[in-house]
């Protein structure tokens, strides 16, 4: 077989529903019943980001353009998805997992720079770690440090960043001609309820993923039955498999997790949900973890470091990395 005849028919069954019943809710629910037809496209908008997930790890075809071309459609408009795939797969390095500079998607903060925060900014970082924070104020204070820094790439010329961005503003191109040229919602309504909106759904997803723990394995969650949500997120509540084995396509995790669910278990020293519900209950006011590592980047200096903002918001003004196939110049390298 050829690369492109290898194809993964789930996953493509997948992004057929997700696009057809994201352009029926515009085209013929939304003249009828906006609200209604918003809450379709938002719940559509987070299902996509799920499909891009799965996308830049190498499914549903064996060919990359193929791929990128099949989720090139941005429903959920912030992130380019050439920079969420090199921020995510450098997110992939399980030894850097929670730290604040070397994981792209930590929420976590260092201890000085959290200490370097204005009070209201640390109060809405600790609003934040609650399960109802992360929904609300979560997405825009993802996207306002993602694009921060991403600013500070383009400035410093980072290989990669421009042409990902010229690729994004083609396709927020099409997809605002669509949407309001076609299905006559403003851009603002769109952004603000559905782009919003399903950032807010992967929310319920990336809230718990993961902790400081010493063992990287112990680092990254399991919710065992989210019913519904286990399809719009596309399994990756087993989301220690994934980290393990990230090449395996969404619709095999339940089955690598129920063959060895006591060493899984073992191996994340049992953290465990057994469900989205029991996160919320323990976890609605009350905030899962700290806002300063707990372990890590206690005595920090005031410095540039790359890291990342695609999972979190990262107050340091570091800029963030590119990505392995997309390295800063060695002066803004970090640490080690």
């Amino acid at each position: 077989m050829t690369q492109i005849q290898k194809v993964e028919w789930p996953t493509l069954a997948m992004l057929a529903a997700c696009y057809g019943i994201w352009l029926g809710a515009g085209l013929w629910l939304y003249p009828v019943a906006p609200w209604g037809a918003l809450a379709v496209m938002a719940v559509m908008a987070g299902f996509h980001t799920s499909l891009q997930h799965e996308a830049l790890h190498g499914h549903p075809t064996r060919n990359a353009n193929l791929n990128e071309l099949l989720v090139a459609l941005p429903l959920a408009v912030a992130y380019p998805y050439r920079r969420f795939k090199a921020l995510h797969l450098r997110h992939h390095r399980d030894e850097s997992l929670t730290d604040p500079y070397d994981d792209p998607e930590s929420w976590y903060v260092a201890e000085g720079d959290h200490a370097r925060l204005p009070a209201p900014m640390r109060r809405l970082l600790a609003i934040n770690n609650t399960f109802l924070g992360r929904l609300v104020i979560g997405p825009p204070l993802m996207v306002f440090g993602f694009l921060r820094d991403e600013v500070r790439n383009l400035i410093a010329g980072s290989r990669g960043v421009r042409r990902a961005w010229v690729h994004h503003g083609l396709g927020l191109g099409v997809l605002f001609a669509i949407v309001w040229g076609v299905m006559g919602i403003h851009p603002l309504v769109y952004v603000g309820v559905v782009a919003w909106g399903g950032m807010s759904l992967i929310a319920i997803r990336t809230y718990c993923e993961h902790r400081w723990e010493e063992t990287p394995d112990g680092r990254t969650v399991i919710v065992e039955d989210s019913r519904i949500l286990s399809w719009l997120f596309l399994n990756n509540n087993l989301h220690l498999v994934h980290h393990r084995l990230p090449r395996a396509p969404w619709y095999a995790l339940p089955r690598l997790y129920r063959e060895r669910r006591a060493q899984w278990i073992a191996a994340n020293r049992a953290y465990v949900y057994r469900s989205y519900w029991d996160i919320v209950r323990a976890h609605a006011l009350s905030p899962k973890d700290p806002v300063i590592h707990p372990a890590l980047r206690r005595a920090t200096r005031a410095i540039d470091r790359p890291a990342s903002v695609a999972g979190g918001f990262q107050p340091s003004g570091r800029t963030p990395s590119a990505g392995p196939a997309e390295a800063l110049p060695v002066a803004a390298r970090p640490e080690h």
